[in-house]
C-alpha cells in the first residue's frame, strides 16, 4: 500500500483527535477516578477479596446447587459486591468510565457516519441505539444484527 497525501491527513487527523479524547473533562476525571481507587490501599484489600470470592464463585457454579458451599458462596459474593458498590470511589469510577464510554459511542458514530450512513457501529449506551445500524447495539444481549 503506498503512503499518499490523503492517508497521511487521515493518520494526522485521527492522532489529533486521540490526543482531543485523551484530554477530555471525560478523560481526565477517569484518570483521577482510577487513581482515587487503586492507591487506596484498603479498597485494593477489599477488591483482592472480591476477586478470590469470584474464583469460588466460578468454582461453584461449575457444580451448581450441587457444590456444597453453594449458598455460602452465593451470598457471600453478593454482600462483598455490593459492598463495593455502595463504596463512593468505586461508584464514582463507575460513572466516570460511563461518561468516557458515551464520549467514546458519540465520535465512533461520528466517524462512521462520516464514513458511510451504512457502517454499523456498535454502541453501549441504547440511548446512541438509535442512530447506530446495530439496533441494539452489540451489547444488547444476541438483539444485535451486525455480523460483528
Amino acid at each position: 500500500m503506498m503512503m499518499t497525501d490523503e492517508w497521511l491527513r487521515v493518520i494526522d487527523e485521527s492522532e489529533l483527535l486521540s490526543r482531543m479524547i485523551a484530554s477530555s473533562e471525560q478523560a481526565t476525571a477517569y484518570r483521577l477516578a482510577h487513581k482515587d481507587v487503586y492507591t487506596d490501599p484498603q479498597l485494593l484489600e477489599e477488591i483482592r477479596e472480591f476477586t478470590g470470592l469470584k474464583e469460588r464463585y466460578e468454582e461453584v457454579q461449575r457444580f451448581g446447587r450441587y457444590h456444597p458451599d453453594y449458598s455460602t458462596v452465593m451470598k457471600q459474593i453478593r454482600v462483598k459486591k455490593r459492598e463495593l458498590d455502595l463504596n463512593d470511589k468505586i461508584a464514582s469510577l463507575k460513572v466516570a468510565e460511563n461518561d468516557l464510554q458515551d464520549l467514546l459511542d458519540e465520535v465512533s458514530l461520528i466517524v462512521g457516519k462520516t464514513v458511510s450512513e451504512s457502517v454499523k457501529v456498535p454502541v453501549s449506551n441504547p440511548f446512541f441505539s438509535k442512530d447506530s445500524s446495530c439496533g441494539g447495539g452489540c451489547g444488547s444481549g444476541g438483539a444485535c444484527s451486525c455480523s460483528a
